[in-house]
């Protein structure tokens, strides 16, 4: 059977995506868990990551957030029987595609039961962004109720995602998008947003509007989804439309936490208590908490060209294909 794999370049920043043929699975050990998956997520390949993990593979596969119906299981799983459904994040190590027809061998840690009223696609695309605003708000940060959070980009899945979590948790939201459709999402969204800054428009300023709406205190916690680091001449052309580090800095207020996704900046996120948070996810999406932001299902032919364009930022929701 084959899977979808990307094809790195000598530079591992230009990368291909096609599909390969896999190898036969091993045989079910131990803690394995052999699953069909019927729905994948797709999320752009991190290249720097890559190459500082110094990966010698010509392929890396691709599909890591995956929900499907368990089919076997080693004789030391306790969490799960066949026909069990689950949802789960393939490890980075993993050198299976979980986007492929064929089965995947997963350890049972990497997986947690889906509840019966979440879509295979809800869950498949919602697991990895809700995994991310726990580490946000929890780990790098911790929102609780009277706090002001500025999410940046808040119309993005995972905005969308951390908005919805910081505001289970009695936060008081400010977050940032660059089109009046983001505004107009953004600005139904219940519970009511605190604001929504519009940097499109150019007579709007980030730090101005932060420090009136919070009556020059400043914002508590800021999740951003990447800064300026350098001058904007200095700065790549997919960086000129962030916010700089200075302005970053000057709307925080005493004692804030910066939660950044500039690799330079970010702390690495811890591994323990992984599968007690995708539980939780998992939870809160069954009780309407998240609410994700989700493309309709693409099928699995069309998997090389929506992987071109997540990887390329061109879509705004989350793709997911269904198998």
């Amino acid at each position: 059977m084959r899977g979808l794999y990307c094809q790195l370049a000598e530079s591992n920043e230009d990368v291909k995506f096609v599909f390969q043929d896999k190898e036969p699975l091993p045989l079910v050990h131990d803690h394995d868990v052999k699953m069909q998956v019927k729905v994948c997520a797709l999320t752009p390949v991190n290249t720097k990551l890559l190459m500082e993990l110094k990966v010698q593979k010509d392929f890396w596969p691709i599909g890591r957030e995956i929900a499907g119906i368990v089919t076997e299981v080693g004789p030391k799983v306790s969490f799960f029987k066949p026909n069990d459904e689950v949802v789960g994040i393939l490890p980075l190590d993993c050198t299976e595609s979980g986007l492929s027809s064929a089965a995947v061998l997963v350890h049972e840690h990497s997986l947690v039961t889906k509840p019966e009223n979440v879509s295979w696609v809800e869950a498949a695309g919602t697991i990895r962004d809700g995994l991310c605003a726990y580490m946000a708000l929890h780990t790098h940060s911790h929102v609780s109720a009277g706090t002001t959070v500025l999410v940046m980009d808040g119309a993005s899945p995972l905005g969308t995602i951390i908005i919805q979590l910081a505001h289970h948790r009695g936060a008081r939201i400010i977050t940032t998008v660059s089109n009046n459709e983001d505004k107009k999402y953004l600005e139904g969204l219940r519970p009511t947003i605190a604001r929504v800054i519009n940097l499109s428009n150019t007579k709007v300023d980030l730090v101005d509007s932060c420090l009136e709406e919070t009556g020059g205190l400043g914002v508590n916690i800021v999740v951003d989804c990447g800064v300026q680091l350098y001058s904007k001449e200095d700065e790549a052309a997919a960086k000129q439309h962030l916010p700089h580090k200075h302005d970053i800095l000057s709307l925080l207020a005493v004692a804030g936490h910066w939660v950044t996704a500039e690799e330079n900046l970010q702390l690495m996120n811890p591994e323990h208590r992984c599968l007690d948070i995708l539980k939780d996810v998992m939870e809160k999406l069954s009780r309407g908490t998240f609410r994700p932001q989700l493309d309709e299902p693409i099928p699995i032919y069309e998997a090389t060209v929506a992987m071109e364009m997540v990887q390329k930022n061109q879509v705004r929701k989350k793709q997911v294909v269904q198998l």
